[in-house]
């Protein structure tokens, strides 16, 4: 069973992030061999500013080098994936599909089955792109979402294979104009049925930022990365996880800056 690096808030167009996910890229080479062996899961925030083109290409091609030297690459976008973080525009719900899976035809849940394990992508800021609540950083997955998260999950070519279920907001701690507002649909969909539930978006707060919540909801293994490029000097991890060991201790930070 492969190996999964989780990486989360990398900001790329913020002062020296682009150039710390390209250390953390070198760091992988070198240290996670072979490639084939690993997953790498991105949970949001990969851009600092979806307006800045040129920060989305260098986003982008930082993303394609770590395909190109072999390793499988799954992300899901963030609130600053479209805009600002803090203001959202519908039109880069497209380029994010465009740019990172080729198609603007992909629909959320995302499904990716590797192997042994269904990834199970949801995009939680697409719903918050509204006039009326677009502003500020809080997510959403809506209800259109839900339901098709609850088919897959009862889908038989999902049923017995390791599931990882992966998104950019928080589900667990509530702050203001952050949160996951439908996180209590979200609990009532996975609870007791994934294995692994990886997300980000905290980062400031070093009482949540990369904090371990396993065994919520029934989950085995539920982590924020917090920010792996360490905005602002702020907490992150770059998570290396085996499903196929039972004990979460097991898993660690690659510390791979």
């Amino acid at each position: 069973m492969k190996k999964i690096i989780h990486l989360s808030d990398l900001h790329i167009g913020y002062k020296e992030c682009g150039e710390r996910f390209r250390a953390i890229i070198d760091s992988i080479t070198s240290s996670k061999q072979p490639a084939k062996d690993y997953i790498v899961v991105i949970t949001g925030d990969i851009v600092n500013n979806a307006n800045r083109r040129k920060k989305i290409n260098e986003a982008v091609k930082s993303v394609e080098l770590l395909k190109e030297r072999g390793y499988r690459v799954l992300v899901i976008p963030g609130n600053h994936d479209y805009g600002t973080g803090g203001i959202g525009n519908k039109k880069f719900v497209a380029i994010f599909k465009e740019r990172y899976y080729g198609s603007q035809d992909i629909s959320y849940p995302k499904l990716d089955i590797i192997g042994r394990t269904a990834f199970i992508g949801l995009d939680s800021t697409a719903e918050e792109l509204h006039w009326h609540d677009r502003f500020f950083a809080e997510g959403e997955l809506g209800t259109k979402q839900m339901k098709r998260l609850r088919i897959i999950l009862k889908d038989k070519k999902v049923v017995d294979l390791k599931k990882v279920v992966y998104l950019h907001h928080h589900p667990f701690d509530f702050k203001k104009g952050l949160q996951l507002k439908d996180n209590e649909e979200l609990r009532k969909v996975i609870s007791n049925k994934v294995d692994a539930l990886l997300f980000g978006h905290y980062h400031r707060d070093p009482g949540s930022a990369g904090k371990i919540y396993n065994g919520a909801w029934g989950i085995p293994r539920c982590y924020n990365g917090g920010s792996s490029t360490h905005k602002k000097g702020h907490t992150g991890f770059q998570r290396v996880i085996d499903l196929s060991q039972s004990d979460p201790g097991n898993d660690y930070d690659g510390d791979f800056i």
